[in-house]
């Protein structure tokens, strides 16, 4: 498995550091996440698909305030490979953190593709189930004997799923978001005897590569978005990355099985 860039571990590893596995972090709400967590003291590893320079900016930022990360190659959309993932990410934390336990799960790793039902293919459909989907299901299943008692996770999925954020064409998008609303909930009941804490933020309308960077090829309809939200803006990246780290935090320890709206109150 290929591995861009690590961070070089001193001498002293700390083998009480928090440790957090965030996917899809070379970018946008992933990539503000890792950040954000590595702020609160926790080491990284974050995962990237296809771009592996966005991978290698989010380490040397972590590195850059004296944070501790690793990138590790993960197709979400292959769940033959998780096996192979565990192992890999393992590894890296008793190499680099001395421990063979993690503490957080950030599952965000996606992509956004829409069409009418009239015209959905089958091969898009069952692509959007395979990475939003299956790919959060068995990928945790695959990472649980890592996680520590008492970690978190937090899954990302979006207001396409509710009322507030229902656009025509996102059928198959929001359905597949829409049920990893509802495994989070049986994820919260079902690991809860381990005392992990489970919840989701739902994004609304936010400026990331998602859709093949759209919002940079259709800036025109950013003003029109922020005229619907109540903040007066679109989201960025960091509004949503701040809000999962929060949620992982001892801050919200008394929550868990929650999905939660952030989206400056788009449709409000």
């Amino acid at each position: 498995m290929t591995q861009p860039a690590t961070s070089t571990p001193s001498a002293d590893k700390i083998s009480s550091q928090k440790i957090a596995i965030v996917t899809g972090a070379s970018s946008g709400i992933g990539q503000a996440a890792a950040l954000r967590i590595a702020e609160r003291g926790a080491g990284v590893i974050l995962t990237y698909s296809s771009n592996p320079e966005g991978a290698r900016e989010t380490v040397a930022a972590i590195e850059a305030g004296s944070g501790r990360a690793v990138a590790l190659a993960l197709d979400l959309g292959r769940s033959e490979t998780f096996s192979a993932f565990a192992e890999a990410a393992a590894a890296e934390m008793r190499r680099v953190w001395g421990r063979d336990s993690f503490d957080y799960l950030v599952n965000n790793a996606g992509f956004a593709d829409s069409a009418p039902i009239e015209s959905m293919s089958e091969e898009l459909f069952d692509r959007l189930q395979r990475v939003l989907l299956k790919g959060p299901y068995f990928l945790t299943q695959k990472l649980l004997p890592l996680l520590a008692d008492g970690g978190a996770i937090v899954n990302v999925t979006s207001n396409s799923a509710t009322a507030s954020g229902l656009t025509a064409g996102y059928s198959a998008y929001a359905s597949m978001k829409g049920g990893l609303m509802v495994l989070t909930r049986y994820m919260a009941k079902e690991f809860s005897p381990r005392l992990i804490r489970v919840n989701s933020v739902e994004p609304g309308p936010t400026r990331t590569r998602l859709g093949g960077d759209a919002f940079d090829k259709m800036p025109e309809v950013i003003p029109m978005l922020a005229a619907r939200t109540a903040l007066g803006r679109i989201g960025e990246g960091d509004d949503v990355g701040r809000a999962i780290a929060g949620l992982l935090s001892d801050d919200f320890g008394w929550a868990t099985g929650q999905n939660i709206e952030v989206s400056g109150g788009f449709n409000l």
